[in-house]
């Protein structure tokens, strides 16, 4: 028999090109939150066949989205944003709307995380943290984070106006509830700003979410403001780093869709996927931040849910972050707290 025609037969098909595996383009913050993600939504929807992932990493720039979507050359699918973000980027056309009948029934979610032009993908918290192995009297509010004669020591918090005056006025004696109300009002703001004089002299500032644990293991600071993820990841690297949830600060971050994306359904698919209760309850086991899928509760472990700001313990005395309020007064606030600092 003669091989030779089958060989040059099987030759062709071999250099036949192999169709390439869709790709998807995924932007996230990157750290502790970002490896949990991988685990959590990339790798699973890589093994099922979807797309490759193409992680991303950013500091929330919302002007390079504007600027592709401006260009029409958009490279990027599906990006998390901050809640403040996902508001003005889609008062500006920056983002798809979104098709919930693709997504999930929206009755499934907390309703906060229901956007016409994004999905709620956890809930996180500003909260107060401590180191357990220095400080043995753990502090229950946020008047002992005040408090420098019963706590002496420095306190760690974020250099800007937004979670500190909200924090100063609780400090103050303002309930919970009545926060925002207070803070709305010139006496109200004068009250947060005073309260934080109080304070000035004890205050070391932070700028980036990985240096309050750094603050509380090197011994700088008595206590801090800090993202509740990245005291857990310290947790999980066997720092004794402990967290007061009263009084604590949540949001959410958002899945959406820069405008124009070439790869509209496939991000649609993502979003769908990483939205599920299945998908965010395997992500709660990665890092302390709250599913926004409400199904997905009954099925994250005790020990697990007791680490999370949506367990009832964790958040029967929180404050939701009031994205109008700061769209509207932030600006100012953020102003006055530079000049505020600078004296």
């Amino acid at each position: 028999m003669n091989m030779k025609p089958l060989m040059i037969a099987i030759a062709g098909v071999l250099a036949l090109p192999v169709l390439a595996q869709s790709q998807l383009t995924v932007v996230n913050f990157g750290g502790a939150n970002g490896a949990a993600q991988k685990k959590a939504y990339f790798e699973p929807f890589e093994k099922s066949g979807a797309a490759k992932i193409v992680p991303v990493e950013y500091n929330g720039e919302q002007a390079k989205i504007k600027a592709m979507v401006e260009a029409k050359k958009v490279t990027w699918d599906v990006v998390e944003v901050e809640s403040p973000d996902i508001n003005r980027g889609c008062d500006e056309g920056l983002f798809e709307k979104l098709d919930w009948s693709k997504l999930a029934p929206k009755a499934d979610f907390q309703p906060a995380a229901v956007h016409e032009c994004g999905v709620g993908t956890f809930i996180w918290s500003t909260v107060m943290a401590y180191n357990a192995d220095k400080l043995k009297t753990p502090p229950t509010t946020w008047a002992d984070f005040w408090d420098t004669k019963k706590f002496p020591g420095k306190r760690g918090m974020r250099k800007g106006a937004r979670y500190n005056l909200e924090f100063a006025l609780m400090a103050d004696g303002v309930k919970t509830a009545d926060v925002y109300k207070v803070l709305a009002t010139k006496e109200g703001a004068d009250r947060a700003f005073k309260k934080m004089s109080e304070l000035k002299s004890n205050i070391q500032f932070w700028e980036a979410g990985a240096q309050p644990p750094q603050f509380l293991v090197a011994g700088d600071v008595t206590m801090t403001t800090a993202y509740n993820g990245r005291i857990d990841a310290a947790q999980r690297e066997g720092k004794n780093l402990a967290i007061t949830w009263t009084g604590g600060i949540y949001d959410l971050d958002y899945w959406v869709m820069p405008k124009g994306t070439p790869n509209k359904d496939l991000a649609t698919k993502f979003i769908a996927m990483a939205s599920s209760a299945n998908e965010q309850s395997e992500y709660a086991k990665y890092i302390s931040y709250g599913p926004t899928n409400n199904k997905a509760l009954p099925k994250i472990d005790a020990k697990v849910l007791a680490l999370l700001p949506t367990s009832p313990a964790n958040s029967k005395d929180a404050l939701q972050f009031n994205i109008t309020f700061w769209a509207d007064q932030g600006e100012a606030l953020e102003k006055r707290f530079a000049a505020w600092a600078a004296q």
